[in-house]
């Protein structure tokens, strides 16, 4: 796992490398996935470092709300608020979580099946 010291996602949001932002706040950055599984596939990152849920605790989990609200308001931006999105957070490798910073991923413009992967 990544620390805080290489970590991609940390990059982004101190913007030292390029992403294709669509939304920023004090906490929160969302910008376009690189490797789209949907018409609209977004991520949404929060500012602090947290790699996996498993290091949620009482200080620093508020800001999954703030994630969470976040993709209410993007999805709602891209007109597919009503039609549906979906929002999943993987935790740890055998989940498919590649970046250690905890990350929501926003998906919809297709119909998607159920179960995933």
């Amino acid at each position: 796992m990544n620390s805080k010291h290489d970590c991609l996602f940390c990059d982004i949001a101190a913007k030292k490398i390029p992403a294709d932002i669509i939304h920023e706040s004090e906490d929160l950055i969302v910008f376009h996935d690189i490797n789209p599984e949907a018409p609209l596939h977004c991520l949404i990152i929060p500012r602090i470092h947290i790699a996996t849920i498993n290091d949620l605790n009482a200080k620093n989990s508020s800001i999954v709300g703030s994630m969470y609200e976040a993709a209410a308001e993007v999805a709602e931006n891209f007109n597919v608020a009503k039609k549906g999105y979906r929002v999943v957070m993987n935790c740890n490798k055998d989940a498919g979580q590649s970046v250690f910073h905890i990350h929501l991923h926003l998906l919809a413009g297709r119909q998607l099946s159920w179960p995933p992967g």
